[in-house]
């Protein structure tokens, strides 16, 4: 199903990725060593529970938020991305080794992730200069981040275009 929200899927970080694989050979070593009679789907079966328990636990308030986005809820997504990056603030150790933590091959942090989460809804909502705000929080941090240099640049740009165009009808 075709979701009517934009949204940017992370990059994938190789290395994460790499220590994911490992981790579902580990599984699947472990049910064999066990005498299990089908030990790759003991551990393929295994590690998406894992993986879903982790996530439920330690990325509950991102993925509520996302979900809220998904629905349009804007206004209601953005307290759960505030817990989300507050969570990642005080548990950074969580997100610095999300790759083992969470189970996640996402390159972005989690926190980047909020952050740049907030600064959307508030471009969705209409207030542009709460979105301009969070963005700038988001590159303070992360200088690399991608979308928020790509959105922030987007809205100085019509910006821009709006102050031509008032300037037109005078």
């Amino acid at each position: 199903m075709a979701s009517s929200v934009p949204m940017v899927m992370g990059k994938i970080s190789w290395p994460s990725l790499a220590i994911q694989v490992i981790i579902i050979w580990l599984l699947i070593y472990f049910f064999g060593l066990m005498g299990l009679p089908e030990p790759l789907i003991f551990g393929l079966f295994s590690y998406i529970i894992i993986a879903r328990i982790l996530r439920s636990v330690n990325a509950k308030y991102h993925r509520q938020g996302i979900r809220l986005v998904m629905q349009k809820k804007f206004t209601e997504a953005i307290p759960y991305f505030e817990k989300s990056v507050a969570y990642f603030s005080e548990n950074s150790w969580v997100d610095k080794y999300r790759s083992i933590t969470l189970l996640s091959s996402v390159k972005s942090s989690y926190k980047e992730m909020g952050l740049s989460n907030i600064a959307y809804c508030y471009g969705q909502m209409g207030d542009g200069q709460k979105a301009k705000e969070y963005y700038k929080k988001t590159l303070a941090e992360f200088p690399e981040s991608g979308l928020a240099m790509a959105a922030l640049n987007q809205l100085q740009s019509f910006e821009k275009l709006a102050e031509a165009k008032s300037k037109e009808g005078l």
